[in-house]
């Protein structure tokens, strides 16, 4: 027998919405299952039965925004925490790039339930995702992603001589954290001392872990590229829309 499943979970399976707007629009009777109109939490459906959500849900989930910002060092990703001050708060008109191409125009409620998309620590810099819009954070951060990041990582090698090739080898794949493998990443060197490194999670300070597993102090770090998108010029502190062409 075909099992039921929760219809927010189906409807977040399917690309419809997330979970969450999906237990919006279920409340207020703009999802119908073949048909019929179900507006109670926590109904279940049969994967093979019809879905289709009303125009407002459509109408609303297309004026959600995500933001993209140069997180300067200093502030928090999330939550403001230990008197640290977090990159929401820098997203305001006089922060906006002057060479930002959307013809969005910022408006106070783009900031209601704006989150971050994937975390950077404070004393990481580089390219945040901040959204609105349920779809983007599943598509970044939720349990199946395989979306690449890329980092450009200054580090100084704490022992003598230089990285063995072997030790290069072993941060592309064969190290644990956390009792668990890593999934493979790439990891090359941009110059004497800036690797390049494309993964596929992201793991409390993972970078700074695999680094001094094999003897390397990171000294700088930045995020430049998630998915098909990249930092390019947004300067440090500023912030843009994703453009409607853009896909991560």
């Amino acid at each position: 027998m075909t099992e039921l499943v929760r219809l927010s979970k189906r409807m977040s399976e399917l690309g419809l919405s997330s979970r969450r707007e999906a237990d919006e629009w279920i409340a207020r009777g703009w999802v119908r299952v073949d048909g019929q109109v179900v507006s109670e939490l926590g109904s279940k459906v049969l994967p093979h039965q019809k879905i289709t959500v009303e125009r407002q849900a459509a109408a609303e989930q297309s004026k959600r925004v995500t933001i993209l910002i140069n997180k300067p060092m200093g502030y928090v990703s999330g939550q403001a925490e230990d008197g640290y001050t977090p990159a929401v708060a820098l997203i305001k008109p006089e922060n906006r790039w002057e060479d930002d191409p959307s013809p969005e125009q910022f408006h106070p409620t783009q900031l209601r339930s704006l989150v971050p998309a994937g975390r950077l620590d404070i004393d990481s810099v580089g390219l945040l995702i901040l959204t609105q819009d349920g779809r983007v954070a599943k598509t970044l951060i939720g349990e199946t992603t395989t979306v690449e990041k890329e980092y450009l990582v200054r580090v100084e090698y704490t022992k003598e001589g230089k990285l063995p090739e072997s030790d290069l080898k072993k941060l592309c794949f064969g190290l644990w954290m956390d009792g668990k493998p890593l999934l493979p990443a790439k990891v090359r060197w941009q110059n004497d001392d800036q690797l390049s490194f494309t993964l596929k999670e992201g793991k409390k300070r993972q970078i700074r872990r695999m680094c001094d597993m094999v003897g390397l102090k990171v000294v700088g770090l930045k995020r430049v590229r998630i998915g098909k998108v990249k930092l390019g010029d947004l300067p440090v502190g500023k912030w843009r829309y994703l453009r409607p062409d853009e896909q991560f």
